[in-house]
């Protein structure tokens, strides 16, 4: 349990009483297309629990699942709705899978909210590895915007703090490393969701050697391997991946098409998997993000932080093959 004297720290660097209005939330991770089926009343069983690959945090060492969760969409609901309800089936899905990577944002309208009751009422928040962002323009705003966050995720401190998109880095960062110092943040972190982002982001990276970065990267935009990741890999910083599914469109281009000869090799079954496999493979990644509300999309999403990644020319193929 979070110690007082870190709560009262980090409270102290937190002004309380301003109101933000809802920002646009942007790098929506869609799941697969919905299922002519409802879902499963029940969560099926977590595939291969406890086996999921893990990766290493350059700063410190320490490990993290390579399946992580966003909430962009999907946790977007109503608390008293059946949605979540079957929030509540999914997020059990994830743990008992053995991931623990939670990637969340005050953008994302209510997100925050059912992220922190989810957490709160399965008991689930000393497992989670539970990363957020800050996203306003001065120093005030992100003062009364993490208090917001702590009040909202019912926790007075995160694993992962990250400036969203480079919003007002100049005044973000040196916020970021005194919530930090505080107690109130393991490690900080930069994100971006375009390619038009990238080479800022970079220069960032460079300039500041933050702990994490967070980037978007997938079959068909992989163009964070030649900027962003073998930087991250250079200088020693952890990497989260989002929009894998590039925000869902990735599954109407394979709605009519059969998986790779060889997804059975590396124990593909669904295009899932291969887009979130896809981004695994690269050795700069720490984790994937996507976003999902069903039990049974976060079973299938699991399986892809389980068995062989793909070569490179497995990889090759398929960023020819969605060219």
């Amino acid at each position: 349990m979070p110690s007082r004297r870190r709560f009262l720290s980090a409270a102290s660097l937190a002004a309380a009483g301003l109101a933000l209005a809802p920002l646009a939330a942007c790098s929506r991770d869609a799941a697969a297309p919905a299922a002519a089926a409802p879902a499963p009343a029940a969560p099926p069983a977590a595939a291969n629990a406890g086996n999921l690959m893990t990766r290493a945090i350059p700063s410190t060492g320490e490990t993290v699942p390579v399946i992580g969760a966003g909430t962009s969409g999907s946790y977007e609901i109503a608390l008293d709705s059946p949605d979540f309800a079957r929030l509540q089936e999914t997020i059990k899905v994830f743990f008992d899978g053995g991931a623990t990577l939670f990637d969340t944002s005050p953008n994302y309208t209510n997100a925050d909210e059912v992220l922190g009751a989810l957490l709160a009422d399965g008991g689930w928040r000393d497992r989670c590895f539970l990363a957020t962002k800050i996203a306003a323009d001065d120093r005030a705003a992100m003062e009364a915007q993490w208090a917001q966050s702590q009040r909202r995720l019912q926790t007075d401190h995160v694993e992962l703090l990250q400036i969203h998109n480079l919003r007002a880095l100049d005044i973000a960062w040196p916020y970021a490393q005194q919530l930090k110092e505080a107690g109130a943040t393991k490690y900080i972190g930069l994100t971006h969701y375009l390619e038009s982002g990238h080479a800022a982001l970079v220069a960032a990276m460079r300039a500041h050697r933050p702990d994490f970065v967070q980037v978007n990267y997938s079959v068909n935009a992989p163009q964070a391997a030649q900027t962003v990741l073998p930087v991250a890999q250079e200088l020693g910083i952890a990497v989260l991946i989002n929009r894998a599914f590039d925000d869902g469109k990735l599954f109407a281009r394979v709605s009519d098409t059969v998986l790779p000869d060889w997804a059975a090799e590396v124990g593909v079954t669904s295009w899932s998997q291969m887009f979130l496999k896809f981004a695994i493979s690269h050795p700069s990644v720490t984790a994937v993000i996507p976003a999902t509300g069903r039990p049974d999309r976060q079973a299938d999403q699991l399986r892809a932080g389980t068995g062989p990644l793909l070569s490179e020319a497995q990889q090759a193929e398929l960023v020819a093959q969605f060219a």
